[in-house]
């Protein structure tokens, strides 16, 4: 080669600085790549693709924008190079709307050295850190735009075409490894699903189906991230739905409120026994099962609780505004695990069947031998003690006998009334109700409450009155049991006169702690439903409470 042509082709190569720079960027492009592809886990795996992407271009600020499934705005927005301080002071995250929807309507890279000069920019919010440089790169998973990478303040000079390039192969690079690390979430769900439904099989099939179903709340509260959960069962009158159990936020007005279906999107369900998504982003006004923030409904799914044979009820699970919405995926796992928890319902509910029909036979026998021996020798020792008295002149110990005489009347009073409750061939009249909401709560109490019944208890109310009478006895008991500090408690239902009441005494220390008066509002919400009312007594000798409802015209005449 002669001296011209060695001249020329030294020429046309590039400057060695050049090279080495572009060598210096494609390891930093290397680098990049191997930060991002290492985690599994989804959220870290968008935090390092926006911290990478914004040191390979040098940039002050990075962030991924994560589209919302309807195309429309942003779900998520991670952000780097600003510290949470400043992101509090900002307030709301972005949206995806000025510059940032640009995007979003029209993927295709954006580079700008000046943010103000582009007229698709909104400006920024108060407290917002200045941005001038900007480069904006969509971030595709499968074909489809996941979401963008945006990048900003490029510390020496504006963002080139050859950070466009880079951040482009970064992307392309994040979206195969975005596509994994969802497929391990997605695996790591099922598995959480699966082993929740064994789970609460289990549970469901060997405790009591109220603790049953607040596991069942309690543990897809946990598997779903969510912030709120009601199971909902089928109550006895038609278009309304009655939280049986609830977790997260607002549990405690949640439960055991009665819900028309018409005000809940999961009244759906009822429909047609099929699962729902909540669609509309704004969510409905009133509805209690939606978690709602600053004006805006977060995503919500409801699944139903059904059988072959019937249809239980309804698990509703809701997150806040701004959580990810729920996916085909999720919907699939938690109707799975609603399907297997109906099975188990129906399987525990022929058990109790069966227990019900053996205990009916034991408290048959149990009535009879208070009937035959107890009540016989009580009234005989009655008659006993009632005679020696006779024979005393009047005096002290003459009204210390006719004292134990009344005892003796009222004791046989109680016995007759166990023995009219262990007798009655349904175990669900409201009678035998009462009596086994007593029976739960008197193992917490020193001595057992007096139980009595007057007039025609079990044909007073029906339907959704009779559920409302039975909550208002065990509300009032285990409010004397939990807050009175009572030695005696007392409970009286009577049904008299047109009304239905239940009468709760005890000789506590009355109604002295605000959580002992809030836990009776609900109570008089529900008397007050049906036309009645909440009559509350205390003073430091004790508490009387009665809570009382009209009966109906036809429950009149049946009493």
């Amino acid at each position: 080669m002669g001296g011209a042509e060695a001249a020329t082709a030294a020429e046309d190569q590039p400057p060695v600085g050049l090279v080495l720079a572009a060598e210096d960027r494609l390891r930093a492009l290397l680098a990049a790549t191997q930060s991002v592809v290492q985690p599994l886990d989804l959220p870290i795996v968008l935090r390092r693709i926006a911290r990478a992407a914004a040191d390979l271009v040098d940039a002050e600020y990075g962030a991924l924008g994560v589209i919302a499934p309807d195309r429309h705005g942003l779900e998520q927005f991670v952000y780097v190079g600003m510290t949470d301080a400043e992101a509090v002071r900002i307030g709301h995250l972005p949206e995806g709307h000025g510059l940032l929807g640009a995007l979003i309507t029209d993927p295709a890279s954006i580079a700008l050295p000046e943010i103000s000069s582009d007229p698709r920019a909104v400006g920024f919010p108060p407290h917002h850190p200045p941005m001038h440089s900007f480069l904006g790169v969509p971030v595709r998973v499968h074909g489809e735009v996941f979401g963008n990478l945006y990048l900003t303040n490029r510390r020496h000079g504006k963002f080139t075409d050859e950070d466009t390039a880079l951040v482009e192969a970064l992307a392309t690079t994040a979206g195969f490894v975005i596509a994994n690390a969802r497929l391990f979430a997605q695996a790591r769900a099922r598995e959480e699903w699966m082993t929740a439904a064994v789970e609460l099989s289990a549970a469901l099939l060997s405790t009591p189906r109220a603790a049953a179903l607040d596991l069942l709340a309690t543990r897809v509260h946990q598997v779903a991230g969510a912030d709120r959960v009601a199971v909902l069962l089928v109550a006895d009158d038609d278009g309304f739905l009655q939280v049986a159990a609830a977790r997260g936020s607002d549990e405690e007005s949640l439960r055991g409120a009665l819900l028309a279906e018409a005000d809940t999107f999961a009244g759906a369900v009822i429909r047609d026994a099929l699962p729902r998504v909540a669609e509309d982003r704004s969510g409905p006004a009133a509805d209690p099962l939606v978690v709602r923030a600053a004006g805006a409904a977060g995503p919500a799914m409801a699944i139903p609780l059904r059988s072959q044979t019937r249809l239980w009820g309804i698990v509703a699970v809701a997150r806040a505004p701004g959580a990810a919405a729920f996916t085909p995926a999720d919907v699939t796992a938690a109707a799975e695990l609603g399907a297997r928890a109906s099975l188990a319902l129906d399987l525990a509910h022929a058990r109790e069947g069966q227990e019900r029909a053996l205990l009916a036979d034991e408290r048959a026998r149990i009535a009879r031998d208070l009937h035959d021996h107890v009540i016989q020798q009580l009234f005989g020792a009655g008659l006993t003690v009632r005679a020696v008295a006779g024979a005393l002149e009047p005096g002290p110990a003459a009204d210390r006998l006719d004292a134990a005489v009344g005892e003796l009347d009222d004791a046989i009073a109680q016995i007759r009334t166990a023995i009219f409750a262990l007798s009655a061939r349904d175990a669900d009249t409201l009678r035998h109700r009462v009596i086994d909401v007593v029976a739960g709560l008197s193992s917490h109490m020193s001595r057992p409450p007096t139980v009595r019944f007057r007039g025609p208890i079990d044909h007073a109310v029906g339907g959704r009155r009779s559920e409302d009478v039975v909550a208002a006895a065990r509300e009032l008991l285990s409010n004397a049991v939990r807050h009175a500090d009572a030695d005696r408690i007392s409970v009286e239902v009577t049904a008299r006169n047109g009304w239905l009441t239940v009468h709760v005494a005890d000789d506590g220390d009355g109604m002295g702690t605000r959580t002992r008066r809030s836990g009776l509002q609900n109570l008089q919400d529900r008397a007050q439903r049906h036309g009645g009312d909440l009559h509350v007594e205390s003073s430091r000798a004790g508490t009387s409470v009665r809570w009382c409802i009209p009966m109906t015209a036809s429950e009149t005449s049946a009493g």
